[in-house]
């Protein structure tokens, strides 16, 4: 079923809608879960968690992308899961070194309204990420989106380890300058 199927089906207050949504989406949300939680179950309660709150946002809301719409839910419960699981626990797993390669672009910018800064830092993420050539661009969105291991992206790709690693840097270098010259770090 086409993507704005299944937003007809949320409008129509259709149970059928989540069962259309996990056929279609469901593996590609436990990934990104999977990728950030690494444990099984903390990653199904993550997805059941996404349909719920799929369920509870459209309406209102009409994604224009429902995969990117539902990935991202995906990946901030997981994220937020995970830091509260580890808390206290500072140690080498992908999360976490993914989450520190971020920080150091986009780390603290001393602002006080955090939802408004989220919203302007994310509309300038995309509008960067929009001027990236494409195999740059799922690279990054692979790394920081979906939190894939440099090897996973690697075999993904058919690129050796050593360029997307590059690759990576790259692109971290340049977004931290498109921020600073966008007064956003």
């Amino acid at each position: 079923m086409e993507d704005s199927g299944i937003i007809e089906l949320f409008f129509a207050r259709s149970e059928q809608a989540i069962t259309v949504l996990s056929e279609k989406y469901g593996k590609f949300c436990f990934k990104i879960a999977m990728n950030i939680l690494s444990d099984r179950e903390d990653s199904e309660e993550c997805v059941n968690d996404t349909y719920f709150r799929v369920w509870n946002a459209v309406p209102p809301d009409k994604p224009a992308a429902l995969g990117g719409y539902v990935g991202r839910i995906t990946r901030n419960l997981a994220v937020s899961l995970y830091r509260t699981k580890h808390r206290q626990k500072r140690g080498g797993g992908t999360a976490e070194l993914v989450l520190e390669e971020l920080e150091e672009v986009i780390g603290g910018s001393g602002r006080t309204d955090k939802e408004a800064e989220e919203r302007e830092l994310t509309a300038a993420v995309n509008a960067f990420l929009e001027a990236r050539e494409k195999n740059e661009r799922i690279i990054f969105l692979m790394r920081y989106f979906a939190l894939y291991p440099i090897d996973e992206i690697a075999g993904r790709t058919g690129q050796t380890m050593g360029r997307i690693k590059y690759s990576l840097k790259k692109t971290r270098r340049e977004l931290k300058k498109f921020l600073e010259r966008e007064e956003l770090i």
